[in-house]
């Protein structure tokens, strides 16, 4: 449930105690595991409360979801195409940033981060006029491929224990997605 700001402490306090506990069960266990009941037991409210403001776990996470991916699409919306190596910079940036939880919902592969990427894709596919000159289907790969690979380094690297340090992270990802669209995004 997203705070307008107007809404009583106590809604406030229960909002706040509902996330909390949901990233803390997260960071436990696998969001599959995850049940209402516990949540409600670790936030020291009853189901009911929780179903007050949330008709699922599902629509709890979506809303996480669709924050991130809304905080980063403000943080990167003056980048085209082109910037693929501010892009990057900017996702290892702010995933750094948000922490743990970030990680395990973006390191998770299931349904839970394909939201955030279709979220931030269809934030900045209007500012990607470099892909203009490629047919939908071929944009899609493309896009595709940026994404995919950028996810995957992050994801080892999380795996990994981030044992490279980010700044080298950022420009190994960088240096190989610029090699492998350096064709695609060439000035015409």
């Amino acid at each position: 449930m997203k705070l307008s700001g107007h809404e009583d402490l106590r809604i406030r306090r229960t909002l706040e105690s509902i996330r909390r506990a949901f990233e803390e069960l997260m960071l436990e266990k696998d969001y599959e595991k995850i049940t209402v009941t516990e949540l409600a037991q670790r936030a020291m409210i009853n189901k009911k409360t929780f179903y007050t403001y949330y008709p699922s776990l599902d629509d709890l996470l979506a809303e996480i979801q669709d924050e991130l991916s809304e905080e980063f699409s403000k943080r990167t919306r003056d980048y085209t195409f082109r910037d693929i190596d501010k892009l990057t910079r900017e996702f290892f940036l702010f995933s750094e940033e948000k922490g743990p939880f970030y990680e395990k919902i973006t390191c998770t592969d299931s349904i839970i981060r394909n939201r955030m990427i279709r979220n931030v894709t269809k934030t900045n596919d209007r500012k990607y006029a470099e892909l203009k000159q490629y047919t939908e289907y071929e944009q899609n790969l493309i896009r595709t491929f940026a994404n995919s690979a950028t996810l995957n380094i992050y994801k080892q690297w999380i795996e990994d224990g981030k044992k490279v340090p980010v700044e080298k992270i950022i420009e190994l990802t960088t240096m190989m997605i610029n090699d492998g669209l350096k064709e695609i995004i060439r000035k015409k």
